[in-house]
C-alpha cells in the first residue's frame, strides 16, 4: 500500500496533469467555425448561421447562406448516360443536388415537388445547364393519383424510367410528446411513408432490370431524436421499407437502397427549427458543421449507377459527419 507521502505525490501529479490540460482547453479558440472540418476543394459554411425561420414547405432561395448544390469540382463520367430519373423533393436541398449530378452523369430528370415553383425552376435551369432535359411535376406525394400521374408523365416525356429517388419529406419538431397532434403525426407519416410507397409502387412496372430505387432515410431513423418522434419513426420505417422492398424486387433486377444523412443545410431545417436553433445547426457533429447538399449527392450517383453498385441492394448508407 502507498504511504501518505506517496499518495500525496500521486495526487499532486494528477493535479499537475489536470492543470496542463485545463490550460490547453482554455487556449483553444471557441468559434465553431474555427473547428469545422474542411476536407473538400472549397470551404463550407459552419455555424453560427444567421437566425432565420421560414414558413413550410421551405424555399431554398430564401435561405442564408444559400445551400451549396452545384459541386463544381465533381466531374461526370457517363455513369447514368441515357438514363431517366424521377426525383421527389427535387426542387431544393439534397434533391436539387442529386438532380444536378445525375444530369452531369448523363441522365434526364423529372422533378417532383409540392409548390415551390421558384426553386423548381432554378433546378430545371441547373439541369439544362448540364446539357440534359428536365420536366417539372408539381403536386402532393401523399396522394396516390398524383404519384400515378407523375410517373406516367415521366415515361410519356422520356420514354422510360430507370431511377426513382424518394426524397420528399415533412419534418417539424415537437418538444413535448403530449403536443404532437394527430394532424401533425398524420402529415409526417403520409408524406414520408405513403409518398415513398405510392411512388415506388407506381414506378416499378415501368422499370427494367438494372433500374434502381433510392430512398432518403436519416440518422434519426438510426438513433432517434427526442423532439422528432414522428419523423424518426418514419425514417426508421424507410430503412425497413428499403431492406424489405430490395428483397421483393431482386428477382426483377431492380436494386433498392437508402442514404441516411445527418444534418444537411437544406430548406427542411430552417423551416423546422426555431431561429436560435437554426443558427447553431450542425455544430454538435464531429465536423462542427452540417453537410452541404453537394456533399451528399455523390452517394446517390453511386447507388443509382450499375457501374458502381451492381452488387449492392438493401443497404442503408449513413452519411453523418463522423458520428
Amino acid at each position: 500500500m502507498p504511504t501518505g507521502s506517496e499518495a500525496a505525490n500521486e495526487a499532486r501529479k494528477q493535479r499537475k496533469i489536470q492543470k496542463s490540460v485545463d490550460r490547453k482547453d482554455a487556449s483553444k479558440p471557441k468559434s465553431a467555425d474555427a473547428h469545422s472540418m474542411q476536407a473538400a476543394a472549397r470551404k463550407y459554411p459552419a455555424p453560427p448561421f444567421p437566425k432565420q425561420h421560414h414558413p413550410k414547405p421551405g424555399e431554398e432561395w430564401k435561405i442564408e447562406p444559400p445551400p451549396m448544390y452545384d459541386a463544381p469540382f465533381y466531374i461526370g463520367s457517363k455513369k447514368l448516360d441515357g438514363k431517366v430519373a424521377l426525383i421527389t423533393g427535387g426542387d431544393s436541398g439534397i434533391g436539387r443536388a442529386v438532380a444536378v449530378l445525375f444530369a452531369r452523369e448523363g441522365a434526364d430528370i423529372a422533378v417532383s415537388y409540392l409548390s415551390e415553383d421558384r426553386d423548381a425552376e432554378a433546378t430545371k435551369k441547373a439541369v439544362e445547364a448540364e446539357g440534359r432535359k428536365c420536366i417539372l411535376l408539381p403536386g402532393d406525394v401523399t396522394e396516390r393519383d398524383y404519384c400515378r400521374k407523375a410517373v406516367a408523365e415521366t415515361v410519356k416525356k422520356f420514354g422510360r424510367l430507370d431511377v426513382l429517388v424518394n426524397n420528399a419529406a415533412f419534418q417539424i419538431h415537437s418538444a413535448e410528446f403530449k403536443d404532437l397532434t394527430e394532424e401533425h403525426f398524420d402529415t409526417t407519416l403520409k408524406t414520408n411513408l405513403y409518398g415513398y410507397f405510392y411512388m415506388a409502387q407506381e414506378a416499378v412496372p415501368h422499370m427494367k432490370p438494372g433500374s434502381a430505387i433510392i430512398n432518403t432515410g436519416s440518422v434519426t431513423g438510426i438513433d432517434g431524436s427526442k423532439e422528432l418522434i414522428d419523423y424518426s419513426m418514419t425514417k426508421g420505417g424507410i430503412h425497413a421499407f428499403t431492406r424489405a422492398l430490395s428483397g421483393n424486387l431482386i428477382s426483377k433486377g431492380i436494386r433498392v437502397n437508402a442514404v441516411a444523412p445527418g444534418p444537411v443545410w437544406t430548406p427542411l431545417n430552417p423551416s423546422e427549427k426555431e431561429a436560435e436553433d437554426v443558427s447553431k445547426f450542425g455544430e454538435k457533429t464531429p465536423m462542427k458543421r452540417p453537410a452541404q447538399p453537394e456533399e451528399i449527392a455523390p452517394a446517390y450517383v453511386f447507388l443509382a449507377s450499375s457501374h458502381c453498385s451492381s452488387y449492392i441492394t438493401g443497404e442503408v448508407l449513413p452519411i453523418i459527419g463522423g458520428y
